[in-house]
């Protein structure tokens, strides 16, 4: 019994262990695995804006917008429907690009009746323009005969400008006779207009008189001379349901700064654009 009460007694130290401080703790590394995400995510940000293209970073914004109906039409592929469903014209809610019938793209306004109708008009007067100017693979259009043609594309259609020059006239002076130069050109415009079925307008043009007089005999001789054409172009083989009118425009459309330059003397032959 005395060994016993001479053992030692038994100390038991309890420590008391806090969290790290500073860099002993695991705050930081939540919050650098944070920036890291953000990191890859801006880089892939950046990727995919060199990746895409505009129509494709369109189809994406869209379908991240909550705006968006659930009927999309851009879906921003590339393929054969262009991004669109097959039923786009006929899906009423849109947004985004919008419906194609009120906010067409380039590639949407082709597919409707009236895009393909008028792609088809445009490639139909251009390759037109292209033999007038002896630029055609198939262009029936002498030297000689062009260098009395100038064209030009307007929201009318495609006019066809016949003039003349001090060497090579177009009609007798002051008169409504044509010559055999318009005749020819006359003859090569009805040739190239049976490849196509616009109607026809054709305007009078005539230079300025050096003389001032009570009656000025512009307007009449524009308007005949117009008319004349009109009568060789049916002579040539145009028909007449084509001829959508016929106007002298007298000496208020010069071509030329002088007025009285004989560029001024001319026959405007306006391919109409479809209605």
């Amino acid at each position: 019994m005395a060994a016993q009460g001479n053992e030692a007694p038994t100390i038991i130290k309890r420590k008391k262990v806090s969290g790290g401080d500073g860099h002993h703790g695991g705050a930081w590394k939540v919050a650098y695995a944070d920036f890291v995400t953000a990191m890859m995510a801006f880089f892939l940000l950046m990727w995919l804006l060199n990746a895409t293209t505009e129509k494709q970073r369109k189809g994406l914004a869209d379908y991240f917008s909550p705006s968006i109906p659930l009927s999309r039409v851009s879906g921003g592929g590339n393929g054969a429907f262009q991004g669109d469903t097959m039923f786009s014209e006929d899906v009423k809610l849109q947004s985004g690009i919008g419906a194609t019938k009120e906010n067409p793209t380039d590639a949407s306004r082709a597919q409707g009746d009236s895009g393909v109708a008028e792609s088809t008009e445009n490639e139909a007067l251009k390759k037109i323009e292209e033999e007038l100017l002896g630029r055609g693979g198939e262009s029936m259009v002498s030297t000689e005969l062009a260098r009395h043609i100038v064209t030009r594309v307007t929201d009318e259609g495609l006019i066809i400008e016949l003039f003349e020059t001090e060497q090579a006239k177009l009609f007798e002076a002051g008169t409504d006779v044509a010559t055999p130069l318009l005749r020819d050109l006359l003859r090569m415009v009805t040739r190239v207009s049976a490849k196509v079925e616009n109607d026809l307008a054709i305007g009078g043009h005539v230079q300025s008189s050096p003389l001032v007089v009570a009656d000025n005999p512009v307007w009449a001789i524009s308007h005949a001379r117009a008319d004349v054409s009109r009568e060789l172009l049916q002579v040539a083989g145009l028909p007449a349901d084509r001829i959508a009118r016929v106007t002298g425009f007298a000496d208020r459309k010069l071509a030329s700064a002088n007025p009285m330059s004989v560029r001024n003397n001319r026959i405007e032959i306006t391919m109409l654009r479809s209605k």
